[in-house]
């Protein structure tokens, strides 16, 4: 005997897609409904389309009434114009929940950025796939058009770390950042210390450390996009130092949440920074980790392994729009010691990174603004 409302029996069917998400709620009256991204599209695409098919059906039985010719191409035209306004209506509404739940995650990792980076139990991030170069495993995090994230083990030696520590001790300086007009400063929001150091492309065949090195980092950026980036023009490469004084201290050595290039979704302009690899030579005892919030992807630093991430799609040539964004965590205990390198798309020998300002205009063309 059947329990439903007035005794009847009741019956609907789904069916089971690839979508891994997919989940079936069986409610009151058994109605089936899909709660999955991909049945729900099918569903308003349907009912769009069942929609549309009945307006166009309206327009032609009332031609056949009146007795008037029917035009099809006015049919197909009313059908068109209908899925049209349709379609725009529901791009609409997906772009406004995307761009709600877009700032909902952001608000949400801005929270919780000191929380995790004071988080000594937070390991590595578990990587969607590890693949092998040169026989380094390489750990993907995230790989999206615009927005790359990858672990590399053992990317570079002791003795190539000592090289640019040496090469680095002399010229160390308060690190800056830029301030918004096309120069730089000093900020609280970045404590370190920094050197830049030039790379001697011309000792390279007689196997200076520091031309291996960075060639190597140059080999990788080519590995993973097509662009064919050569050392000519590139920004040096840069010796980072953070120093930790102990968990009392109020301002420690750290690097607030930012991004090394564009983050605004728009179009790559020429000579801008497109990729960053961070090198570690030496790990702090406690803090120092590397974050992307909006990724929610934490890398904690392992002597001699690389971070690798870009931030430009090479096909449409648009900008990342905020997944790369990252932080440098504070180190609390002991030394944290990188090299890093921005890559730069769009320089040459006679247009070289110092050419162009902190805001990416060539400095002869801001000087004609």
């Amino acid at each position: 005997e059947c329990e439903g409302s007035e005794g009847e029996c009741r019956v609907d069917y789904f069916s089971v897609n690839e979508n891994h998400d997919q989940v079936i709620l069986i409610k009151e009256g058994i109605e089936v409904e899909h709660t999955d991204s991909k049945s729900i599209a099918v569903k308003s695409a349907n009912t769009l389309l069942d929609e549309c098919k009945s307006k166009a059906d309206r327009s032609l039985k009332n031609k056949n009434n009146s007795n008037d010719p029917v035009d099809p191409v006015q049919v197909l035209d009313t059908l068109t114009s209908c899925v049209q306004k349709g379609v725009a209506a529901e791009i609409e509404r997906a772009n406004e929940e995307i761009a709600f739940q877009a700032k909902v995650r952001k608000d949400m990792a801005a929270q919780l950025e000191n929380y995790t980076c004071a988080d000594e139990m937070l390991n590595t991030t578990i990587a969607k796939r590890t693949e092998t170069w040169r026989g380094k495993k390489v750990h993907v995090m995230i790989d999206r058009p615009a927005s790359r994230i990858h672990s590399v083990e053992n990317f570079l030696t002791e003795d190539e770390c000592r090289a640019v520590e040496e090469a680095a001790a002399p010229i160390l300086h308060d690190a800056t950042v830029a301030d918004g007009s096309g120069g730089s400063h000093k900020s609280d929001s970045r404590k370190a210390k920094q050197a830049g150091i030039k790379v001697h492309w011309d000792k390279e065949k007689d196997g200076d450390l520091i031309a291996r090195l960075s060639r190597r980092v140059y080999d990788y950026v080519n590995h993973v996009l097509p662009f064919d980036i050569m050392e000519d023009g590139q920004e040096d490469l840069m010796s980072i130092q953070y120093f930790g004084r102990g968990p009392e201290d109020e301002k420690p050595d750290r690097y607030m949440p930012h991004c090394d290039g564009d983050c605004n979704g728009m179009l790559f302009k020429p000579g801008n920074r497109m990729a960053t690899i961070v090198m570690y030579c030496e790990i702090p005892e406690v803090g120092g980790a590397t974050r992307f919030r909006n990724s929610n992807v934490h890398i904690k630093p392992k002597k001699h392994a690389a971070t690798f991430f870009s931030y430009i799609d090479p096909e449409t040539m648009k900008m990342d729009d905020g997944f790369t964004e990252h932080s440098g965590c504070p180190v609390v205990e002991g030394e944290k010691k990188i090299v890093t390198q921005w890559v730069r798309l769009g320089v040459d020998a006679e247009n070289p990174w110092s050419s162009f300002n902190t805001l990416g205009i060539k400095y002869s063309d801001a000087e004609n603004q």
